[in-house]
Parts: structure tokens; sequence; C-alpha cells
């Protein structure tokens, strides 16, 4: 099959979706498929391992709410006139989705749409936008969801739209099955016999570093350090302000605490998830995290907000449990000042209906204390993810829902 597939950004740009899309297209690409990938242009330069996979980038920018900008009209027409087989599109909300909306009665190739989320729903200037999503899913041959439960299938649904189906995310067998040839422990200073917290988010500020720090910080876990790998991003430096009080404060040296604040690369990233004995991750937005499915791999139960389908991959897993969570929350109230002017002229207006996610502190640092005195259930919950996961959310598994998928639509 010719397959193009369309996203804003690409590998190596850092966030789950990025390494869905990858790791979807190089086992295409494995199996004997062409695979175009398109992108709006970016200042780092896509990496590429497979010699069936073609990378094209378009100067384009923006969205249907703020203005498409660059050269919207010749990405259009690549798009129309590439005699592709399958073109799927990942992620709405952003330029390479939203510049082929208006078109899509043009381009006779199979559509296939992947929402990820609809991570605006409940910002008020992108309400016209979501009333007209609904005509527009219906005008993909396929809609591809990675939750039975969350807003966008569920706008799907409101608005009648029938072509769906669902393909969850997952984790690489080809990463995560070899053993690690890094002490992550050794690497960073780690003591063997401490207890290992990991959390694995780029610091855009909804990754939850704030409240998992406080939580850490709080709990009474002695001989125990927390490691959180992310990018560089709007919340960095305020980790970085927290990791050098903390480890200089009376009661973490007196515990034995020490909070590690690192962008690793992904073989360390991968070592580490394998050294840890717990993920702490209480994020704030999410649509299917993919590090949960990492954790899964990796045999590290995890402890996750509801953000996301969280309590969806919970259920299909046994792998984690829920830190009790507050939704709805009002982001300018609670982003610390420094944010919030950023967070206004990114996302527009913000009001008390956005939905969002906020750990609650005391109750998650209960239930943190609790697993850290029980090692036979952290070791149950890390056993529980892995069977799941081997049975059915490896990258090997996941691909070929998507290829079968993309064979019958030809076929229909």
């Amino acid at each position: 099959m010719k397959i193009l597939h369309i996203l804003r950004t690409y590998h190596p740009s850092s966030g789950g979706m990025y390494e869905v899309v990858r790791q979807i297209s190089e086992n295409l690409a494995l199996n004997g498929h062409e695979i175009t990938i398109v992108t709006a242009k970016i200042t780092s330069i896509p990496q590429n391992n497979s010699p069936k996979i073609k990378i094209k980038q378009f100067d384009i920018s923006g969205n249907l709410i703020t203005g498409l900008n660059g050269e919207i009209e010749k990405y259009q027409n690549f798009v129309i006139n590439g005699n592709f087989d399958i073109i799927t599109v990942f992620a709405a909300q952003q330029v390479t989705a939203d510049a082929l909306f208006p078109i899509l009665s043009k381009i006779k190739s199979k559509k296939v749409f992947v929402p990820t989320g609809f991570s605006a729903f409940y910002i008020p200037e992108y309400q016209e936008y979501f009333k007209k999503m609904g005509s527009w899913m219906k005008g993909f041959d396929m809609n591809v969801f990675l939750s039975d439960n969350y807003r966008d299938i569920n706008l799907a649904r409101k608005n009648g739209v029938k072509n769906i189906c669902i393909i969850p995310n997952g984790a690489s067998s080809e990463e995560f099955l070899p053993h690690s040839s890094i002490d992550i422990r050794e690497k960073l200073n780690i003591p063997k016999d401490n207890f290992f917290i990991l959390h694995v988010g780029s610091h855009t500020g909804q990754k939850g570093h704030r409240e998992a720090i406080e939580i850490f910080k709080k709990a009474k876990i002695n001989n125990s350090t927390f490691l959180i790998i992310g990018n560089n991003g709007h919340c960095f430096f305020d980790c970085k302000k927290q990791e050098n009080k903390l480890n200089k404060s009376k009661s973490f040296k007196q515990n034995n605490k020490k909070l590690i604040i690192n962008h690793l690369n992904r073989e360390e990233t991968i070592a580490a998830y394998k050294s840890a004995d717990l993920f702490l991750f209480p994020s704030n937005i999410e649509c299917s995290p993919v590090v949960l499915f990492e954790c899964m791999a990796s045999k590290l139960p995890f402890l996750t907000t509801t953000a996301g389908n969280a309590v969806e991959i919970v259920r299909w897993s046994n792998g984690g449990e829920i830190l009790p969570t507050k939704e709805n929350t009002n982001l300018e109230n609670y982003f610390i000042s420094k944010t919030k002017k950023l967070l206004k002229l990114l996302m527009g207006k913000i009001d008390n209906n956005y939905h969002f996610c906020k750990a609650n502190v005391n109750g998650s640092v209960k239930i943190l204390e609790k697993l850290y005195t029980n090692k036979e259930r952290l070791r149950q919950l890390g056993e529980n993810g892995y069977r799941a996961w081997e049975k059915k959310f490896t990258w090997e598994k996941i691909s070929k829902q998507y290829e079968n998928l993309y064979e019958k639509l030809l076929k229909n």
C-alpha cells in the first residue's frame, strides 16, 4: 500500500503522539508498505530510520481558529494529487489537519482520522470549530479513537458518526524486551537500595510536575529518589529550583530523599523505566498516555490521575492505581503566575469549563506511602501490566490493527 501519514511534527520532536506515528509507520514499512510522512516545517530535522519512509515538510502554520498561514494550497494539492491508497490524519486543532477539513471531498484516497482527544474542546473560542467536527468526521472513511469513552469519541457518537473504531496506544517490544546495558542508578548516583520513583513527561506545565514534586516532598518514604525526565519547557526552571531547594532541605537530608530533574536520551529513559520501583504520573491533561503502556512493558507499576483514558488503561491492565483526582479545574487559578500570560496567548480566554485534572496531593501521599511499604503489591501490579501489554499492547500488534484497517478500507 502507498500510505500517507499526516501530523504537525515528527520524530525527534518529543511527545506521545509523535512516538505513536513513528512506531506505526516504521512497523508498516517493515511489512513492505510505502510510507510518506508529511509535517509542518520545523527547526529540528526529522529523523528517519527506514529507507521505505519518506518525509516531506511544508512551510505552514496556524489553525482554523487563528488562521492558516504559509504554503497551504501547495500542501493541499500534494495531498489531493499524491495518488495515495490511504491518508491518515493525526490530531485536530493544528494546521496539517485543519487545512484539509474544508477540502475532504476533493481527496479521493481512503481517508482515516485519528483525533487524539480534542484538547481544546472546552475552550470557548473553539465551540464553532467543534460544532463542525461531526460533519468533518463523516467525511473520513474511518475515525480511529484511542479510548471507548473520551470527549472525541463521545462527540462523534453525539453527531451520529458511524465510521468508528478503537485502536489503543502501546509500547515497543523492540525497545523494552532487550536487556538494558545502561545502569541508570549508577549513572545518576541513585543507591541500589533506594526506593526509585520515576516520572516521564515534557515540561509543558501540564504533566503534573508540580503535584508530583509536592507528593514526593510530603510522603514519609525514607531512602528514596524521585527522577523526573523531560525536555526543557515552560516549567523546567521552576522544577530545577525545587530540585535545588529540596535537596538542600533539612528534611530531605535527614530522610535520605533526593529529587533529580534531568533530560535523558531514549536509551537512558528506557533503562530508567526498567530500574524504577514506581511510576508517579499526576498529569493534568492527556488523551491516552503512552507512558503508561511503557510502564506496562517495563513491569513498572504506576500511579496516575484520571487524565485521558487512564481509568480505562488501569481496567485493561490492572497494572496501576488511580490517584484521587479533581477535574474541571480552572486553569488560570491553577497555573503559577509566570505561565498565565503565556497560557492566554496560546489558548485564548480560559474559563472554569476547561476539562483539567489535578491530583489531590494529600490523598495521593497516602496511596504512595501505602505502596512504598507493600513490595508484593508493587510486584503484582508490575506483572499484571506486563502480561496485558504482551498480549494486546505491543506496537507490533497495534500496527497490525492499522494494517488490517487499511486493507479492509481498500477492499471496500
